[in-house]
């Protein structure tokens, strides 16, 4: 084929707009209604489906078999299992030992002590009524044996009842106090004199006066002042066990009945055998010297013996010293505080029997005063019930929060959630939690939806800090983010809303490393760009760019999150333009450049080709239409720069594709944009097209491929439009090449020189098709080319219409051709010709033959 001289057609755009229209058709709007549904039948998809295809299109979710390998990454491996296995039992030892001892995080007696003092008071009169008995002065010999010193003071005791009287009458309330200081001193005195006999005898005597509620509203404060001296005792008696197992080497703080010699365990049987009842209570703590399975079994008949005390402000008490010596000793044994607990609901019917209604009566007490006499005690059991209670009590808090958030405010639920982290963070008990925590995360979510008032309650914050396991953590974030996404109505500026939820996000974005799984990295993505877009600062413009600075720096590790906001900055520079036009301009520009700085600088930053120039070509563009052409220059360039270096396979879905056809299409509509960029002063003519081609030529495409030869075909549409006297489109006030040149012969010699060369290019890949015997490929080149010519060309030039002519033949030649499109093609040809301007295509026609493949 000979060279041709190109020259394109003249177009009048507006003019084949009009011929283009369809004609206007009459419509039957009898049956039309703007609220009536439209039903659309989709054929297509049903023809394209297989037969015998049973599978569903509308399915949004799969099921995905799980990779055997990818348990190796999640720390399943055997050595992972051991560690793992040992380092629980190490924790379960910890937490049983703990357990079995009272922490810090348990409230002391000697708090409580000072607070019941401070508040039962009373002005009336006091008695104190003890029988002593009398000392008959017995010494006991040295040497003594253990079991005839035994013998004699149980003689000692049995004189007990039999001594005199002693009372005291007419006291005041510090009165009071100061004999029950003394009788503790006192015990203290004959302790370390070795009367222990006197000593008990002050302990018994003493453990009596709780039975007397003369003066009721003073019985919580004589409560607190008699178990002194029973505390006092039972410290006593403990430490001389103690002393007894010292020799020769002292017991460790640990020890076990095993530890502790026989005398030591003879002494303690003793003085468990000489303290009559409740009062053991006193020295429950010895248990330890005898056996641990001691205190399982005493605990329970102490508890069920307190049944047989008729008064319930005396019982409700007793339980409660019960409770705080068991706890002390074994807070781990929960079955017994739960028996004092439940024995302490059933007492209360006693409150309106008739010896305790005439109690009140006669001491004139009203029973909601005398209702909070109870409040220190049941408190007390309270406590020790609840404490170091994983799961129980969290089991019970899981169901309050529903009922909590369904019907009362945000105050309530703040308080239930300040009860929680009260009760779940001591010994990191929430580590043993995670499903119920979770349970009451979701049924917040499910009540409340609104995330002002959600993150203004002071302890939700802090209740997410309990979820420390990363796994369980991160799915927590996504259910809020979910929810978020799901139910705000209206994007948000809230201070206290995007704080919140960008530290959720960001405990989201740092948790993906370098195991983490790209279908794992696409969710939470997905989820936190959701959110993004849901953040707006309507027209403060610099505060929305420097939220993005800010999420670009938080969210750098999850590309679909950079990429989601370059298209936010994008956005807000068009959005800038549009709302400031005609106000502030310099302030304006100054902004858009901004943006476009943004973009610039964030763009290398992505490992994906494509995004790169897809986001170079957008950004460019938005440049461009904000007028700032420098910009929009350097964004053109660095997209053709970067084209050499794509790679010939992409990953797409885990399988590896050729990268030809999404090449093919970033060309084609970079090209339409270059029709709209004016030249640089500095450069040639069309420098970026030209810059553009010789990359293509450049380019290494794969083998037997016509990639590069489709682009020089769609690149002829682009050049025969820069040479007509008015652009097909343009931006406002932007010169493109129409005004910069205004159709200058120069200008228009250039671009017909580069068609030529081309058109060249196309012809010689041709012939080379043919010698190839690639037929039904040059049969589709030669046909697209024949468009383009047809489409651009002026077929008026007898060499032009003759190539034209050249080519539709060679593509019918072997019949490969698609018979449908060439028949439609004459008919348009035929229907072009009778236009004025087009007559010569008539004759063209007749050259024209339609040949079907033998």
């Amino acid at each position: 084929m000979a060279a041709v001289k190109w020259h394109s057609r003249v177009r009048k755009y507006e003019d084949e707009l009009q011929k283009c229209r369809l004609d206007g058709a009459s419509l039957d709007l009898s049956d039309y209604h703007p609220l009536k549904p439209i039903t659309v039948t989709d054929t297509k998809s049903q023809r394209g489906r297989r037969k015998g295809s049973t599978s569903s299109s509308s399915s949004s979710s799969s099921s995905v078999a799980p990779d055997p390998l990818s348990s190796m990454l999640d720390g399943t491996d055997p050595l992972s299992m051991f560690a793992a296995a040992s380092a629980s039992d190490d924790l379960g030892r910890r937490r049983k030992e703990r357990e079995e001892e009272v922490g810090a995080d348990f409230e002391p007696w000697s708090a409580k002590r000072a607070e019941i003092l401070a508040r039962f008071t009373t002005t009336e009169r006091l008695s104190i009524n003890l029988f002593m008995g009398l000392d008959k002065g017995k010494v006991t010999s040295p040497t003594s044996a253990v079991s005839e010193k035994v013998r004699t003071r149980l003689e000692e005791l049995d004189d007990l009842e039999e001594g005199s009287q002693k009372e005291l009458l007419n006291l005041s309330q510090q009165d009071y106090i100061n004999r029950i200081e003394e009788l503790n001193q006192s015990l203290k005195e004959a302790w370390a004199t070795d009367q222990k006999v006197k000593a008990l005898k002050i302990v018994i005597q003493c453990s009596k006066l709780l039975s007397d509620t003369s003066v009721i509203q003073f019985y919580p404060s004589k409560f607190v002042l008699i178990t002194d001296i029973l505390d006092t005792f039972g410290r006593l008696v403990y430490e001389r066990i103690w002393s007894m197992c010292s020799d020769p080497h002292p017991l460790p703080e640990t020890f076990s009945a095993e530890d502790v010699n026989d005398t030591a365990k003879e002494t303690c049987l003793n003085w468990f055998f000489k303290i009559p009842r409740l009062r053991v209570s006193a020295i429950f703590k010895c248990n330890r010297f005898l056996s641990r399975s001691g205190i399982q079994d005493t605990l329970p008949r102490l508890t069920s013996m307190i049944r047989g005390i008729g008064d319930p402000l005396v019982a409700v008490y007793a339980r409660a010293y019960l409770c705080r010596v068991g706890t002390e000793v074994a807070p781990h044994l929960k079955d017994s505080l739960n028996k004092s607990f439940f024995d302490l609901l059933a007492s209360f019917r006693q409150i309106h029997s008739d010896s305790v209604q005439n109690q009140l009566v006669m001491h004139r007490v009203e029973i909601p005063v005398y209702l909070t006499l109870y409040s220190p005690a049941i408190h007390w059991i309270l406590q020790c019930v609840s404490y170091r209670a994983p799961e129980d009590y969290i089991n019970c808090a899981d169901i309050w929060v529903e009922f909590t958030c369904r019907h009362f405010t945000k105050r309530e639920v703040n308080t239930v959630l300040a009860d929680i982290i009260k009760h779940m963070t001591p010994d990191r008990a929430f580590e043993e939690a995670y499903p119920q925590l979770q349970s009451v995360i979701r049924k917040i979510l499910t009540y409340i939806h609104d995330f002002s008032v959600l993150f203004s309650m002071e302890r939700f914050l802090p209740f997410m800090d309990m979820f420390q396991k990363d796994s369980v953590r991160v799915e927590v974030c996504r259910s809020i983010i979910d929810v978020f996404i799901k139910h705000q109505q209206e994007p948000t500026r809230d201070p206290v809303i995007l704080n919140a939820l960008l530290h959720v996000c960001k405990t989201m974005h740092d948790s993906v490393n370098a195991l983490t799984l790209e279908d794992e990295k696409r969710s939470l993505a997905l989820l936190i760009n959701g959110f993004i877009r849901m953040v707006s600062f309507g027209r403060d413009f610099e505060q929305q760019l420097s939220f993005c600075v800010e999420a670009r720096a938080t969210f750098c590790n999850l590309e679909p999150v950079i990429i989601q906001l370059i298209h936010t900055v994008n956005q807000l520079a068009m959005e800038t333009r549009r709302v400031m036009r005609g106000s502030h301009s310099r302030k304006t520009a100054a902004f858009v450049r901004a943006c476009a700085a943004y973009s610039f600088i964030t763009i290398p930053s992505l490992t994906s080709f494509f995004s790169r120039l897809n986001l170079y070509l957008l950004s460019g563009q938005v440049a461009l239409a904000n007028q700032c052409l420098s910009q929009a220059d350097a964004f053109l360039k660095a997209a053709v720069g970067i084209l050499p270096e794509v790679p010939r396979n992409i990953v797409i879905e885990g399988k590896q594709r050729s990268s030809e056809g999404f090449l093919l299409d970033f060309i084609c509509n970079f090209l339409s944009t270059l029709l709209v960029v004016p030249d640089h002063p500095e450069q040639g003519v069309l420098y970026l097209v030209r810059g553009l081609l010789n990359m293509v030529q450049d380019y290494t495409w794969e083998e037997n491929s016509d990639a590069k030869v489709r682009v020089y075909i769609n690149a002829i549409p682009l050049l025969a439009a820069v040479s007509q006297e008015s652009y097909l489109y343009s931006i406002p006030k932007v010169d493109s090449n129409e005004t910069l040149y205004g159709g200058d012969p120069k200008f228009i010699a250039e671009v017909n020189k580069l068609c030529e060369t081309l058109i060249g290019q196309v012809l010689d890949h041709l012939k080379g098709l043919g010698r190839d015997e690639s037929i039904r490929k040059q049969g589709s080149l030669a046909f697209a080319l024949f468009g383009c010519l047809l489409a651009h060309g002026d077929l008026r030039n007898t060499k032009l219409n003759q190539l034209a002519v050249n080519l539709w033949n060679l593509s019918h030649k072997h019949g490969y051709c698609d018979t449908r499109t060439s028949v439609r093609t004459l008919e348009h040809i035929k229907q072009q010709a009778q236009h004025s301007d087009m007559v010569h295509l008539s004759d063209m026609i007749t050259r024209l033959s339609l040949q079907s493949r033998a």
